[in-house]
């Protein structure tokens, strides 16, 4: 079904694309796609869908694709060299449930090179400026997702999340980002970075948006052993007719305060080596807008009515050293594909395999990608895997063990003692570059907000809270497995009460 734009929208978009450099290739005269075999948009077994069909906002219309998303006849380049020229022969599962149900595919957008990074800036084939200040950062690795929908470019755009990749750019530009339970998505078809942590994500400009566009991807996918549906107990993605949402949710406050308390402990437990922890710690802190939004998200959900209780989980303390063991590790096997015979850019000469192999790296991946492959090469070693990996995965399994004492298990086996749990996203608000950009330590170290998430395999939806200091800031709730229903109606609940914000020169085109 073709895409009938509004008047005036091209030129808009171009002009914003100019400034924002969101899209690695931006096509909105692409063909309609081909395939009739797409999937259902509403599989079978799923607690409930859209009342009537395709919901609202998503036929006939346009949606951009992180370009690790497979898309047939698009770019598939992961933000770098060694894939600059290669072009998807399929699409993913995600895209062609969201092409049945009659929307279309107008571009793939930037992000850091094969989703590694936190500000987009690590993409090898360009960067992306935030709508809101051309001169920070739109956040990473979804960064180019983010922008195009804070632009008004795209209504939503999907992304993926590794440990806050959807979430945190969402923050930064001020738009809704959906990290969903980790198998409610088919990743078929995403280029994998860590298999365990990741899942396909949605970044959309109204909460109501994103819960459409989740009720088409989800779902089980015969192409992906580990996608499945969600069990017969889960809370539903959509109220049942008739009836109203559920008020006066149990809602926990995991303060910055007790996460920063809990690292201080950790460093001066470790005495003389916790000298990583402690540095940890101090990137952890809020800056004073940030702790202001979040602050004020808390009042707010007050006077929304849900109660609130204070809730510390001391296991998050080691939920970043944790989370880049496990993900380097993973990445050093996934990555291992690209070596300039099976995929990626070959060398022009090379005497022999370990040279062309060497040269095809050495030229195509950056260094952030080269860092991660070489972490992840270490701890897998013979006699390093009990230290660093295996010590790793105890601490996910504990970390899920600690959400799940607060949230209730997946299974729904027992009565919850709340409903979601109320975090910061990132420690400060879009950061720029330069002098005012922040280390890669510090941006490595302020994912702790966010991976817990991954690491759990849980729910976790980002929105603005507030504008503050000109800048969007954004929080995020946490929730139960298969409970993004949940999720949904509590933010869809400050949106109504608390419109999102918008950045200077946004124009509406898509209702």
């Amino acid at each position: 079904m073709a895409i009938n734009f509004p008047a005036g929208f091209l030129s808009y978009a171009e002009e914003w694309e100019k400034k924002i450099n969101a899209f690695i290739e931006w096509r909105p005269d692409a063909p309609e796609p081909a395939e009739a075999d797409a999937p259902k948009p509403a599989p079978e077994g799923m607690p409930n869908s859209p009342a009537a069909g395709v919901p609202p906002g998503l036929a006939e219309f346009p949606f951009a694709v992180k370009d690790n998303i497979a898309v047939k006849d698009f770019s598939l380049s992961c933000g770098s060299k060694l894939l600059e020229k290669f072009r998807s022969p399929y699409s993913a599962t995600v895209v062609r449930r969201l092409e049945a149900a009659g929307a279309r595919v107008i571009g793939k957008t930037n992000l850091d090179e094969f989703g590694m990074g936190s500000s987009t800036d690590n993409s090898a084939l360009g960067r992306t400026n935030n709508p809101w200040d051309l001169e920070r950062v739109p956040g990473g690795s979804s960064g180019g997702s983010a922008a195009a929908v804070a632009a008004g470019i795209v209504p939503y755009a999907l992304g993926t999340d590794t440990g806050g990749s959807v979430r945190q750019p969402a923050a930064f530009c001020g738009v809704v980002g959906l990290k969903p339970t980790y198998g409610a998505v088919s990743r078929y078809g995403l280029v994998a970075y860590a298999s365990s942590l990741e899942s396909a994500g949605v970044l959309a400009d109204t909460v109501e948006r994103c819960r459409a566009v989740f009720s088409i991807i989800r779902g089980p996918d015969p192409l992906d052993e580990t996608s499945h549906g969600a069990p017969a107990a889960a809370p539903p993605l959509y109220p049942a007719a008739g009836t109203d949402r559920p008020a006066g949710r149990r809602i926990g406050v995991l303060s910055p305060g007790a996460i920063a308390r809990a690292l201080a402990a950790a460093a001066e437990a470790a005495g003389g080596e916790g000298g990583a922890l402690e540095a940890a710690a101090q990137a952890s802190v809020l800056e004073e807008e940030t702790r202001r939004g979040f602050e004020l998200a808390r009042a707010r959900f007050s006077e929304l009515g849900h109660t609130l209780t204070e809730v510390e989980i001391p296991s998050l303390k080691y939920g970043v050293p944790a989370y880049y063991t496990i993900a380097a590790a993973e990445a050093s096997a996934n990555l291992a594909r690209f070596d300039g015979v099976r995929y990626g850019a070959r060398p022009g000469c090379a005497e022999n395999p370990d040279e062309l192999v060497d040269k095809a790296r050495e030229a195509g991946f950056g260094a952030e990608v080269k860092l991660r492959i070489l972490l992840g090469t270490f701890v897998l070693r013979s006699g390093f895997q009990d230290r660093y990996y295996l010590r790793a995965q105890r601490i996910r399994q504990g970390i899920r063990r600690s959400f799940e004492s607060l949230l209730g298990d997946g299974e729904y086996r027992e009565q919850a003692k709340l409903d979601a749990i109320l975090m910061p996203v990132f420690p400060s608000r879009a950061f720029g570059r330069g002098a005012s950009s922040l280390s890669a330590f510090a941006q490595k170290a302020a994912d702790l907000y966010t991976c817990c998430a991954n690491l759990a395999g849980l729910p976790s939806l980002s929105f603005p809270a507030s504008v503050e200091g000109g800048l969007p800031v954004g929080v995020q709730i946490l929730g139960r497995a298969w409970a993004e229903g949940t999720l949904f109606d509590i933010a869809g609940g400050y949106e109504k009460k608390y419109p999102f914000p918008r950045p200077e020169g946004y124009r509406a085109f898509w209702s």
